[in-house]
């Protein structure tokens, strides 16, 4: 048969699938969620997400050693408090626990890079991402608190600020008070597109910070709504957000796509904690095979546009970046 196209040409073997590979990964674009909590001597495994723990301040350079060892030089810090109030006070507090550990991990491992989320969940009695009015999120009002704990993140090290809240105006606020506090070269990632996704469940469970009541769907968005996501994504940019997030990732690659294609800054896609239970709990019924499966979940993040992927399969990533299996 005459045939002048055929692209099996380009996948005759190892050497030349890898060169005309369309879509490459480096282990510098990897960010590692990872919990942190008071006490000493804790590194406690969370139920629904096996493998993963919440680690004491004490623990802390155990983990982060270890990720250093694999190449994963930059990790996201969820806080885990003793104390929980109306207000979330811990959120902001300078003896708080994000700020006593990035200043410990600081000390210890200074060229690793710490992105901290900012949101009030974790911190509120209640659950809910910001300061109550009744039963609804006060926007305004919780701006303020918002942007005093993305102050005090950085005055305690932070290299990026994330907020995570879903309030309308918080990328302002934040830039605004992070630039009058003397941290005008913090870059500030969005969680610009994040959905009222059922995939949160497993941090919730981690971090503790299920709703007392209600939901979050006042706040995170509609996952029917694609123009909304993109809504998002752009008042953020004009805000001052320097690098745009799409949460969840794997349901969502097509706004990864869409929005990476419409905006000019970065685009990060965070592989949630539904994600990576899904995948352990079929990897362990013997269903799937695991270390592939994350592959494909990596790069299908990368090959719809993003530049930055936030998973707790980093580490493993990384390894198969190393043995030359993905990348």
């Amino acid at each position: 048969m005459e045939l002048i196209k055929r692209p099996r040409r380009l996948r005759g073997g190892e050497t030349l699938r890898k060169m005309v590979r369309e879509t490459r990964m480096d282990k510098s674009s990897l960010i590692y969620p990872l919990f942190v909590m008071e006490g000493t001597g804790i590194q406690e495994e969370i139920p629904s997400m096996e493998g993963q723990y919440r680690y004491s301040l004490d623990r802390l350079p155990y983990k982060l050693e270890q990720l250093e060892k694999a190449g994963v030089s930059s990790i996201m810090l969820f806080g885990i408090p003793d104390h929980k109030d109306e207000i979330g006070s811990g959120a902001y507090a300078q003896d708080g626990i994000v700020q006593k550990a990035l200043r410990s991990a600081k000390e210890r491992f200074p060229e690793m890079y710490y992105v901290t989320d900012v949101c009030m969940c974790e911190y509120t009695s209640h659950g809910h991402c910001g300061v109550l009015c009744g039963h609804d999120v006060d926007n305004d009002k919780t701006l303020e608190l918002l942007a005093k704990t993305a102050l005090s993140h950085a005055q305690a090290g932070s290299d990026m600020i994330a907020p995570s809240d879903m309030m309308d105006g918080r990328v302002a606020a934040i830039r605004k008070e992070l630039d009058q506090g003397g941290f005008s070269n913090i870059p500030i990632m969005s969680y610009a597109v994040k959905y009222a996704s059922a995939f949160y469940g497993p941090f919730r469970d981690a971090a503790g910070s299920a709703p007392a009541f209600g939901d979050r769907k006042s706040y995170q968005m509609d996952f029917h709504n694609r123009r909304e996501g993109m809504k998002e994504a752009l008042m953020d940019i004009e805000e001052g957000a320097d690098i745009i997030m799409v949460k969840p990732a794997m349901s969502y690659l097509d706004m990864v796509s869409e929005i990476s294609k419409a905006v000019n800054v970065p685009v990060a896609a965070y592989s949630v904690s539904g994600e990576y239970a899904m995948v352990k709990a079929a990897a362990k019924m013997g269903w799937i095979d695991e270390e592939r499966i994350i592959g494909e979940m990596a790069v299908g993040a990368y090959r719809a546009g993003a530049q930055i992927y936030i998973t707790y399969f980093a580490e493993e990533i990384a390894k198969m970046m190393d043995e030359g299996r993905i990348g």
